[in-house]
């Protein structure tokens, strides 16, 4: 009861303990949902984040109006799927998967159009106070955001273990560094 009267306070819904289990359940058919969308002109992806509670609703907004704000912006004659949920909790924060896609019929180089969207989409994120990444990690995509996302100090500690740990460079080639 007590969970239910805060997520009630903050906008929050009992969708119940199926529709967690369809949540993991989606988790292993976005991929062919994907796919199947390419054959109708559809591109998508998920991505992931973490924010301080004060953070989660404002971040959740903006990072969804940013992505229709983009997409109109770059020609997309349709309204895009721009969603996400609370996939995980603590005491300090929440883990917030983002889903977006939309219908690149007409766009003469949809890959650009989804990759300046994601990054807009990651940029709002780092600007409403979300982590560069929750569990995906940071890889080649978001690599770019690193340096600013953590300290001179952690960046070169990082540095150092990799240079220590892989001197030729042949774990992770060129993810992070």
């Amino acid at each position: 009861k007590q969970v239910y009267d805060i997520a009630a306070k903050f906008g929050g819904l009992a969708a119940g303990e199926d529709n967690g289990q369809r949540g993991y359940l989606l988790t292993y058919v976005i991929a062919y949902i994907r796919d199947l969308g390419l054959e109708y002109y559809v591109i998508g992806e998920s991505f992931e984040t973490s924010a301080p509670w004060d953070r989660v609703i404002d971040l959740c907004r903006n990072v969804k109006e940013r992505i229709r704000r983009e997409c109109k912006e770059r020609g997309v004659q349709f309204a895009p799927l721009s969603t996400c949920r609370v996939t995980q909790t603590y005491d300090a924060g929440a883990c917030i998967y983002f889903y977006f896609a939309f219908n690149y019929r007409g766009i003469s180089d949809p890959l650009t159009v989804f990759e300046h969207t994601e990054a807009a989409a990651r940029e709002e994120i780092l600007a409403n106070g979300g982590s560069l990444s929750h569990h995906h990690g940071v890889g080649k995509i978001r690599k770019q955001w690193l340096k600013e996302s953590i300290s001179d100090v952690g960046f070169g500690m990082l540095k150092s273990v990799k240079e220590y740990v892989d001197p030729s460079n042949i774990f992770g080639n060129r993810n992070l560094l």
